[in-house]
């Protein structure tokens, strides 16, 4: 599978799962926009990834606000010629108890972890559509199905990413543009240092996996690589679950 000269943004890449997605679409000859909050861990990627000669540029924005999103993306589309695959990998995930979110807490995650997300598909696609050729990969989450107390406003916005899927897979198909969604499992990240026990926890996560193995984010990487790529050009509006099994629990 390759990406030679494809232009790729992927938001919220210096995460966890984010920086493997980047070095794995480099290598197969992207150009990768690394579009994130943290200038220093983004500039650091993009520096890593021009030294093994592959292409990056860091895109410094803050999500949460969508006005500067949109003229961000949209300057950007203008600046490459277009975006050929969004990823919309970012997002925030507050923990605490269900009473104890306030309004606007719930907004601000589906500010950044959905709103964000349709403001750069709006950005993107127009040129998309010209070219009749396109991919958009939604990261939501296994937490969809259940099982992870906690969490309400995350789950929330990881289950409208596969509505907006489902619904941007079935207007944009006829432009030759696939939308898909990949469900991450539960990854060794720094998302994990919400739990209070990380050995407990790790314990947990393998009872409920089939493969009795942690993921890495190269697993994740490989599948958006594939979603990414011609290999996939006939898969659209799927949720792939990438998870060691779990859901089958």
């Amino acid at each position: 599978m390759n990406l030679n000269n494809k232009n790729v943004l992927i938001t919220g890449a210096t995460g966890g799962l984010g920086c493997d997605t980047v070095r794995v679409l480099a290598r197969a000859g992207a150009n990768v926009f690394i579009l994130d909050i943290n200038e220093t861990a983004g500039q650091a990627l993009a520096a890593e990834i021009k030294a093994n000669n592959c292409k990056a540029e860091f895109v410094l924005c803050d999500l949460a606000d969508l006005d500067e999103t949109r003229q961000r993306v949209s300057n950007l589309t203008e600046q490459c010629s277009g975006i050929d695959v969004l990823i919309n990998n970012a997002a925030i995930y507050p923990s605490k108890d269900l009473l104890e979110f306030s309004i606007d807490e719930y907004k601000k995650v589906q500010t950044v972890n959905v709103e964000a997300g349709i403001v750069c598909t709006n950005a993107v696609v127009p040129q998309m559509m010209e070219k009749q050729w396109g991919r958009i990969i939604n990261i939501s989450s296994i937490t969809f199905y259940g099982g992870w107390a906690k969490l309400m406003p995350y789950v929330v916005s990881k289950a409208s990413l596969v509505g907006l899927t489902r619904a941007l897979a079935r207007e944009l198909g006829e432009h030759g543009i696939t939308v898909n969604a990949i469900a991450p499992g539960a990854f060794p990240t720094d998302a994990e240092k919400i739990h209070p026990d990380p050995e407990g926890y790790k314990q947990f996560v393998l009872e409920h996996q089939s493969l009795k193995r942690r993921g890495h984010a190269r697993d994740i990487a490989n599948t958006v690589l594939f979603f990414a790529s011609d290999d996939s050009s006939f898969i659209t509006g799927q949720l792939l679950n990438v998870d060691g099994g779990w859901v089958m629990q």
